[in-house]
């Protein structure tokens, strides 16, 4: 039997894939710069039903993603059990600029990994979300974490591919 067979790939469910989303840390925000696909490594975190990322002043990521629509990526694979999930979010990325916003921000997190200042913050609302998954098991979800971090209640995304 083909690999294919023993593991075909599956959606996640909503709830699931946001639950996901809200337990990473480091993803990757797909973006085009000068007319060219550009994919950086970023650490996140999922806030007021938006995923929030800070970047320095002197970066031109914040420039680059400003009113643009993106794509972020986070994935979980297990190499030995060929398994694994990846959940993906698709919307129009903006640069919070209010001052009253980024003092909440700083307080609620996320914590930039890269040493550095972090002036601007990039938040690209959960417009659409969707999940799939490779191998016989779920993937696992804390699900005390997910509902503290994402306000995900209601309609928020399709799910699906």
């Amino acid at each position: 039997m083909s690999t294919s067979d023993e593991h075909p790939p599956a959606e996640i469910p909503l709830a699931q894939a946001l639950a996901l989303l809200t337990q990473g840390e480091v993803g990757r925000l797909v973006y085009t710069r000068r007319a060219l696909p550009a994919i950086t490594p970023v650490n996140y975190a999922v806030r007021e039903r938006a995923l929030w990322i800070w970047t320095a002043s002197t970066s031109s990521l914040a420039q680059a993603v400003r009113g643009a629509v993106v794509a972020f990526e986070v994935d979980e694979i297990d190499r030995e059990t060929r398994s694994g999930w990846s959940v993906v979010v698709v919307g129009v990325a903006e640069l919070v600029l209010a001052p009253h916003e980024l003092d909440q921000a700083r307080e609620l997190g996320a914590d930039p990994w890269v040493s550095g200042r972090r002036e601007h913050l990039i938040r690209i609302p959960l417009q659409v979300v969707t999940g799939r998954r490779i191998g016989a098991a779920a993937p696992a979800v804390d699900e005390g974490h997910a509902a503290a971090g994402s306000g995900a209640t209601g309609p928020l995304a399709r799910a699906g591919s």
